[in-house]
């Protein structure tokens, strides 16, 4: 490959094989380099680090997450059955990368506990979705009166435990889904006017 067509895009696709094949811990740039038939310094071109290249990928992983579940918050329609869904296609979402892959879910958890500053961004993002479909709720009074991103922040740790992925291995046990259902009829009795 020449430098001409190396590109961001490229490398991370790269950098994804390579992780699949050798694992976060003993992943480098070199291998990475070596899989586009380039020089390592060809990759620090793009990214100034091991760590930014890390970054990157964990970051494009959790895009992956996010950027569908934007789609669900910026629809129109009722509040409720909308917030109902971004949780659903949350949980589904999570559970679909553990279930097809889970030695490559496993290592974007890794990468991703790594990079603080990404996983910061993402949950800021997710909580930021969940705030925009509380405000739609807020302003058509379905949602009783509150600060619509103080009450994503609550409602986004108060249902952890069904999309974080430290709690990955409970979503296996039987009857977890149900668990669900109880949790989130108290939180939208709580949400709604009195």
């Amino acid at each position: 490959m020449t430098e001409a067509v190396l590109t961001p895009t490229k490398i991370l696709d790269t950098a994804e094989d390579v992780l699949r094949r050798y694992g976060p811990t003993k992943t480098t740039v070199v291998d990475v380099a070596r899989a586009l038939g380039v020089s390592h310094g060809s990759v620090y071109r793009h990214f100034a680090s091991k760590a930014d290249l890390r970054n990157a990928v964990a970051e494009r992983w959790l895009h992956r997450v996010s950027d569908p579940l934007a789609k669900i918050a910026d629809e129109g329609g009722p509040a409720l059955p909308r917030l109902r869904r971004w949780f659903d296609a949350l949980m589904t979402a999570k559970r679909q990368k553990i279930n097809a892959d889970p030695e490559m879910f496993a290592t974007y958890s890794t990468l991703a506990m790594e990079s603080g500053e990404v996983v910061a961004g993402h949950v800021d993002e997710l909580q930021g979705q969940i705030a925009r479909i509380i405000q739609d709720g807020l302003d058509a009074g379905e949602i009783a009166s509150g600060d619509a991103m103080t009450t994503a922040k609550a409602i986004f740790k108060a249902t952890s435990f069904f999309h974080h992925p430290m709690h990955a291995p409970s979503w296996q046990v039987p009857g977890v889904d149900e668990t669900f259902e109880p949790l989130w009829d108290l939180l939208v009795k709580g949400l709604q006017p009195r």
